[in-house]
């Protein structure tokens, strides 16, 4: 190797942060992760750059990560939708340090860009404690959908009327409830998704999906929540379009994930009950789920995680025991190989 060779291999790349990013942000697209990842990997880099300034990727330090980290725990202060100005939250901290880190491993492999991370430890927080709905909050918030709140005049008794979208919300909660369906994935069901007459709901691959990674897999609804997306259909023009959303807001444009929240929290706060999110639903079908007698490695697979770390936090609030579930499982200790 000649000395103008050695002197080539050994120069350094010199990227900007805002050119790198744009890469990596393709990159993501292309490996099929799901919108809301993407969206929240993006979000993240371009706020680290806004604070550090569009300078050369390689020149950051992993003195300079753990400072921004740091910043981020005691000084940041969040804008949040609902004006919450609490601090970010130990989980919020370590997404903001997952997508630094994927960032960097991802330049690692691309540019040979020495990683900062090796040599930073990852923020802990606790695992929060899950919250379920009890059979009484579930009947609360049906009726919620169903009927106003009692309305006081001067000139006639206390009275209640029927709000005009109260099929749609009682699906919504029901489909919520008997799926355990991620937020984001209940917003992308079209009408040919879900199949009224067997109950098999298709959650489809890739972004369009909705599905967290992009991993789609099949649920499926029971007879009365089957009904209840039935009568709800019934009342819409398009309710045999196959193509259309299965649940639409105002406007008659499909649900996201904030106009899905700010429904079920309204609901929450007519049906007084306090905590009302969408993912609370994901929770309650979990653990009713393993308490009815529902196995680990089905609810798992229902719920769409790549691993039993979850449902193992959920069946250790059920009470269930993923052992004796295994021992009950195994091909090899059951067909005695």
């Amino acid at each position: 190797m000649n000395r103008s060779t050695l002197s080539s291999s050994k120069k350094r790349i010199s990227i900007p942060i805002s050119k790198a990013i744009d890469g990596f942000m393709k990159f993501k697209v292309a490996e099929g992760l799901s919108k809301r990842t993407i969206d929240s990997y993006e979000f993240y880099l371009n706020q680290w750059m806004e604070h550090v300034g569009d300078q050369d990727v390689a020149k950051v330090t992993a003195s300079d990560l753990t400072n921004y980290i740091a910043w981020m725990r005691t000084e940041y202060k969040p804008r949040r939708w609902n004006g919450n100005k609490d601090p970010l939250s130990a989980k919020s901290l370590r997404n903001v340090y997952i997508a630094l880190r994927s960032f960097y491993t991802w330049l690692h492999k691309e540019f040979k860009i020495p990683s900062p991370f090796v040599d930073i430890t990852p923020p802990k927080f606790p695992q929060h404690i899950i919250q379920t709905f009890s059979k009484e909050d579930i009947e609360k918030l049906i009726k919620a959908c169903v009927y106003s709140r009692e309305a006081q005049t001067d000139d006639r008794k206390a009275f209640v009327m029927r709000r005009p979208s109260a099929n749609r919300d009682q699906a919504i909660v029901l489909t919520l409830l008997d799926t355990g369906l991620r937020a984001t994935e209940l917003c992308s069901l079209t009408v040919e998704d879900v199949d009224l007459k067997t109950g098999k709901v298709n959650i489809r691959h890739g972004i369009s999906g909705g599905a967290k990674g992009g991993k789609g897999r099949v649920t499926y609804l029971g007879k009365v929540a089957r009904k209840a997306v039935w009568r709800y259909l019934a009342t819409r023009e398009d309710g045999d379009d196959p193509k259309a959303p299965l649940f639409i807001s105002a406007g008659d444009r499909p649900f996201n994930r904030n106009s899905l929240r700010i429904l079920i929290r309204r609901l929450g706060e007519r049906a007084e009950i306090a905590h009302v999110h969408p993912h609370k639903f994901r929770h309650t079908f979990a653990i009713t789920y393993l308490r009815s007698g529902g196995d680990v490695f089905t609810l798992q697979s229902l719920l769409g995680h790549g691993s039993l770390d979850m449902v193992r936090h959920y069946a250790q609030i059920a009470e269930v025991d993923v052992e004796n579930a295994h021992r009950k499982a195994s091909p090899v200790d059951n067909w005695r190989l």
